[in-house]
C-alpha cells in the first residue's frame, strides 16, 4: 500500500465452459466479491455467448477489495499481482477477461502489459475492453447500451409501437443505462425518467439525455437537473412508459414491486434485474420481457469483435463494428422470439433453452476424451 503496509486481497477466476470456444468474462473489484457470485456470473456468460451464437464459453473473475478507497498506484500493484497469478490460466486461446464492476480500460491495459511481459511479446488479445491505443475496438464502450437499443427496437416492432415518441424509463445511469438512454433518444424515443443511486428525475416531455449526462459528469448525480422533477428512486420502476430499462442492480424488480410495473416492454440492460417470482408477475400482466442474456449481450458481442481484431492486428471502423453488432443482435432476438412462439414460453425461458441447447449440442458432438 502507499503507506508501506501490506494488504492481502482474495481474487477469483472461474471458468464455466470451454465447449464452444475460449472462456470470456469480466473482472470486478468490489468488497462483496465472493466465489458463489463469481461462479454464477461465469455460467451467465456461457449462456449469454451462446444465445447470440458467438464462439465463447463463460468465465468471470473478481477481487474482494474496495477500489473507491485505493489509490491509482495501489490498484495498479494489486492488478499486476492478480494478473501474474493468472498468467497460466488466461490467454487469447484460453480465457479472455474484460472490464466489469469498478474496472475499466486502464485496468485492462495493466493486465495486457503484465501478461505480455511474462510472455515476452505483446499479446493484445488477452483481454477486451482495453484502450484503442493497445488494440481496443471502436464501439466497445457503447456496445451494451447500443445492443440493448437494437433488441428494444425489434420488440417495439413486434408490439406494433413506433419508436418515434415511444416513452422510456431507465433505472441506473452508469455506462449501460446512460448509453441506452442516449442512443434510444437518437432513434426518436422519448426518455421520460432516469435514476442513479442518488435518486430519480422525470419530465413528461422527455429529458435531454446528452445534457443529463453532462450534468451527472459535473455533479456526480442526475438529481438536480434543471427542468425535471425529482422522484423517489424506487418510484422510477412504476413510471408509465412503453419501455422500462433496468440497468442497475440484480433483483431490482421483485415481488414487492412487480405489480406496480407499468410498461409494455422490459429490456434488461443489467444482469439479473428481475427475480424469478417477479417474472411470473410480469408474465401475468402481459409485459414483454427481453431477458438480460439477450438484451445486454452487445457487450460480449463487441468484445468478440475486439478479440478478432486484436488477434489479427487488423482493425475495423466504428460503422463496421456497429453494423455487425446490429446484425448479431437482431438475428439473436428473432431466434429467441421464434423459439418462444413455437414452444409457447416466455422470452427468458426461450433464450435459456436456445443457449443451453447450443452448449449441449457442442458437448455432444465433441464427445468425451480421453
Amino acid at each position: 500500500m502507499d503507506d508501506g503496509s501490506w494488504e492481502v486481497f482474495t481474487g477469483y477466476r472461474v471458468q464455466h465452459s470451454v465447449e464452444r470456444g475460449p472462456c470470456k468474462g469480466g473482472i470486478r473489484y468490489h468488497p462483496d466479491v465472493n466465489l458463489d457470485e463469481i461462479k454464477a456470473l461465469a455460467m451467465w456468460m456461457t449462456w449469454k455467448s451462446a444465445v447470440v451464437n458467438i464462439p465463447f464459453g463463460g468465465a468471470r473473475g473478481g477481487v474482494a477489495c474496495d477500489p473507491k478507497n485505493m489509490s491509482q498506484g495501489e490498484l495498479e500493484r494489486m492488478t499486476r499481482r492478480f494478473a501474474s497469478e493468472l498468467v497460466e490460466v488466461i490467454g487469447p486461446e484460453k480465457d479472455i477477461p474484460a472490464p466489469d464492476v469498478y474496472t475499466n480500460e486502464q485496468v485492462m491495459a495493466w493486465i495486457v502489459d503484465t501478461y505480455s511481459m511474462n510472455k515476452g511479446y505483446m499479446v493484445p488479445g488477452v483481454v477486451t475492453g482495453k484502450p484503442l491505443a493497445l488494440g481496443g475496438s471502436y464501439g466497445r464502450r457503447e456496445a451494451t447500451g447500443r445492443g440493448c437499443v437494437f433488441v428494444t427496437l425489434e420488440a417495439l416492432k413486434i408490439l406494433g409501437i413506433s419508436p418515434q415518441g415511444a416513452t422510456m424509463a431507465v433505472q441506473g445511469f452508469g455506462n449501460a443505462g446512460s448509453i441506452t438512454a442516449k442512443i434510444a433518444s437518437e432513434y426518436g424515443m422519448r426518455v421520460v425518467a432516469v435514476s442513479d443511486s442518488s435518486g430519480a428525475i422525470y419530465r413528461a416531455e422527455g429529458l435531454d439525455i446528452p445534457k443529463v449526462i453532462e450534468h451527472k459528469q459535473q455533479t456526480g448525480s442526475v438529481v438536480g437537473f434543471a427542468g425535471a422533477e425529482e422522484l423517489p428512486g424506487d418510484k422510477l420502476l412504476a413510471t408509465k412508459c412503453d419501455v422500462l430499462v433496468p440497468a442497475a442492480l440484480e433483483g431490482a424488480i421483485h415481488t414487492g414491486n412487480a405489480d406496480q410495473i407499468n410498461t409494455k416492454i422490459v429490456a434488461e440492460a443489467a444482469n439479473g434485474p428481475t427475480t424469478p417470482e417477479a417474472q411470473a408477475v410480469l408474465d401475468d400482466k402481459g409485459i414483454f420481457v427481453v431477458p438480460d442474456i439477450l438484451a445486454n449481450a452487445g457487450g460480449v458481442t463487441v468484445s468478440y469483435f475486439e478479440w478478432v481484431q486484436s488477434s489479427q492486428f487488423y482493425f475495423w471502423s466504428e460503422e463496421e463494428v456497429n453494423s455487425r453488432l446490429r446484425e448479431v443482435m437482431v438475428r439473436a432476438f428473432h431466434e429467441v422470439y421464434n423459439a418462444s412462439q413455437q414452444k409457447g414460453i416466455n422470452m427468458r425461458d426461450a433464450a435459456l433453452d436456445l443457449a443451453v441447447s447450443r452448449v449441449a449440442e457442442a458437448q455432444r458432438l465433441r464427445g468425451i476424451y480421453p
